[in-house]
């Protein structure tokens, strides 16, 4: 399953409502390493998939909920399970070092 763009709209449908976790990825277009770690999101998007869903929200496009949630800087990776959010990365990193904190705090 390919990440899944998400906004301040479908935001509480898509996330707070997910019966299962939800790693929601705060970026920009302009953005260099918010492009960088894509790709590798992608791939876990498809590798995880069975455990958690990739949502990434353009804060650009959507300033609500990155403000609810206190996005300062991107790109930041916030999980939430069951509405809430239990864990963060700030900052890219290699797929590896992504993947490994995901599947610890899942």
């Amino acid at each position: 399953m390919p990440t899944k763009a998400v906004t301040d709209a479908s935001f509480a449908a898509d996330v707070l409502a997910s019966d299962k976790p939800v790693l929601v990825d705060f970026w920009a277009d302009w953005c260099g390493p918010c492009k960088m770690i894509a790709p590798a999101l992608e791939e876990i998007a498809e590798e995880l998939a069975d455990k958690v869903t990739i949502a990434k929200m353009d804060i650009m496009e959507n300033q609500q909920v990155p403000g609810q949630v206190g996005v300062q800087s991107i790109p930041l990776m916030v999980l939430f399970k069951d509405g809430k959010p239990v864990a963060q990365k700030l900052g890219a990193a290699p797929k590896s070092q992504l993947k490994g904190w995901l599947e610890s705090v899942l």
